[in-house]
């Protein structure tokens, strides 16, 4: 007769973690040892080049509450979340990264919350231990991407929380590939709310680069907003009158003999700025067709190589 599933299921995608996986089982474990509880823990190994999967298959031996998942080369983090919500059982979903700065003890406060009535519990990060330049350049970024994206966007609320198992299925249904998880749970809706947590340090230097952060949010903007399509119509729309009132200024000028000899200066300028205008919307338009192009090839998220036994 197999067993019945856990409450509570705890995702965390793994990668460069070898040297905190140990103590997030550990934390975990002494954190969830108080609550009367049935738990499992899933790790997933997101093609990490350091010796991650060994360590998790080493947990995972000598804990049934453990299994691992290794992907077959680096998806990303938010496809390897996906693999872990896929493979977890239990009622409650807490996803959470793995490099200590979302912190375990904290996971039985969401919980509680949870049970006011609550879909999603969010964690809000309010005094962070990033550099100062890292905290100022992530609300740069998420003010301007959720202007973009018409939703807007928490710096302070990343991956960590506690989500039911009905929104857990919602955002499994979503078929697209450029995967988000903090986007898609807004968009799936259900009651939400977020606490105040403190955030871990771990003195490592934060994986997500600059790049990466603007390659993330412009899979982001091109999967889940039109405005930047938008923006070039009323754009063009305002270069055309402009263009048409320059026309009559000058063509006023003409009648008036103020024109005297005409200039190739103005107009190689001109010829150069509306090729430049024309390029770079024929590159959004071509940015949009190629993420259409990728969603319709209708490739698997995620490719699992190994589980542990």
């Amino acid at each position: 007769m197999p067993s019945p599933p856990p409450y509570l299921s705890i995702v965390s995608p793994v990668y460069c973690a070898e040297h905190t996986l140990p103590e997030l089982v550990h934390r975990l474990e002494d954190s969830l040892a108080g609550a009367a509880l049935s738990y499992e823990i899933i790790l997933v190994d997101d093609g990490s080049p350091t010796p991650d999967w060994p360590i998790i298959t080493e947990l995972a031996s000598h804990n049934e509450r453990i299994r691992g998942l290794r992907l077959s080369r680096n998806f990303g983090q938010h496809h390897a979340i996906t693999a872990g919500l896929t493979d977890a059982q239990g009622e409650w979903v807490v996803v959470m990264d793995c490099d200590l700065q979302d912190q375990p003890e904290e996971i039985l406060r969401l919980l509680t919350k949870a049970q006011d009535g609550y879909k999603a519990v969010l964690a809000r990060r309010g005094q962070r231990t990033d550099s100062f330049l890292t905290i100022w350049v992530a609300r740069i970024f998420y003010r301007i991407l959720g202007y973009l994206t018409g939703q807007p966007q928490d710096p302070e609320v990343g991956n960590f929380g506690i989500y039911h198992r009905q929104l857990i299925d919602t955002v499994l249904r979503l078929p697209e590939s450029t995967r988000y998880f903090p986007t898609m749970v807004r968009w799936a809706g259900f009651r939400q709310t977020s606490i105040s947590v403190p955030h871990g340090i771990n003195g490592r230097p934060p994986s997500y680069t600059f790049s990466r952060r603007f390659q993330l949010g412009l899979d982001i903007l091109l999967s889940n907003s039109d405005k930047p399509l938008r923006l070039t119509v009323f754009f063009g729309l305002f270069l055309a009158l402009g263009a048409f009132a320059l026309g009559l200024v000058m063509l006023v000028r003409a009648f008036l003999g103020q024109i005297v000899v005409l200039g190739y200066a103005s107009l190689i300028v001109s010829i150069s700025f509306f090729s430049g205008i024309i390029i770079t919307v024929l590159g959004i338009v071509g940015l949009y067709v190629g993420k259409t192009f990728e969603g319709v090839r209708n490739r698997p998220l995620y490719v699992v190589a190994e589980t542990t036994p």
